[in-house]
């Protein structure tokens, strides 16, 4: 399209419309660690959010990437099943990473992962969950009770692990597909389940039915006690 000028006719300068993608979660970076920006040639940035792996060691008294800058919410007793707790790590953005409590019977020592699995039906896999566009357009909408992915232990143990947030699922983690120990090992960071975005107007509601640190630590007690009391 041609417009006026003080010089004559020029073309008109095309407008470019901002590109949008979905951003897939980055597994936790050690403290000090920078990452490269794709096609951005080899110019260093640092993550929009940082995180700290289990095996960084990390002083005392300092706060790991984790507790910086995501917030730590609980649910206990998953679907009234004793001890199987969940942690939800949510941060200032909304997104909600679904991890394991460090209570949970997986994480356990004796315990050995045989397999997980992410088809939750026959007609239902979290694997199928596609997402696109600034929408999340293709995204699977879960509810509190949602499940996720099971998860076989070797001693013939079946753990359904839930969303316990309602909103989008992002993506899951098919790393502990195909290594399952890193769930075990490293579960607040490349072990975890997977990423849920909740609705913007219920991004404060959502955690009104989960514990916070304190709580959570306090039903610790009491389950200390209880089992001191009964033995």
């Amino acid at each position: 399209m041609l417009v006026g000028g003080a010089c004559g006719p020029r073309r008109a300068s095309r407008v470019r419309r901002p590109r949008t993608s979905h951003r897939k979660y980055s597994p936790p970076m050690p403290a000090g660690r920078k990452c490269i920006r794709p096609g951005g040639r080899g110019k260093e940035v640092t993550p929009v959010v940082a995180m700290t792996t289990e095996l960084v060691a990390v002083e005392p008294g300092v706060p790991s990437l984790v507790d910086r800058y995501f917030t730590r919410w609980y649910k206990a007793d998953v679907k009234g099943k004793p001890c199987e707790d969940h942690c939800i790590l949510q941060h200032s953005n909304r997104i909600c990473v679904i991890t394991l409590a460090g209570s949970h019977p997986v994480l356990q020592s004796g315990k050995t992962i045989k397999s997980i699995s992410y088809q939750i039906s026959t007609n239902c896999s979290r694997l199928q969950n596609k997402v696109s566009g600034k929408f999340k357009r293709g995204a699977q909408f879960l509810t509190e009770l949602a499940p996720l992915c099971k998860i076989y232990c070797s001693d013939g143990e079946e753990y359904t692990i839930s969303s316990c947030v309602r909103g989008r699922l992002m993506e899951v983690n098919e790393n502990i597909l195909h290594k399952p120990s890193i769930l075990q090992e490293k579960p607040s960071t490349e072990g975890y389940i997977a990423v849920v975005l909740p609705k913007f107007k219920e991004s404060k509601s959502i955690t009104e039915g989960l514990l916070t640190q304190k709580q959570y630590e306090e039903v610790m007690v009491k389950r200390i006690n209880a089992t001191t009391a009964t033995s």
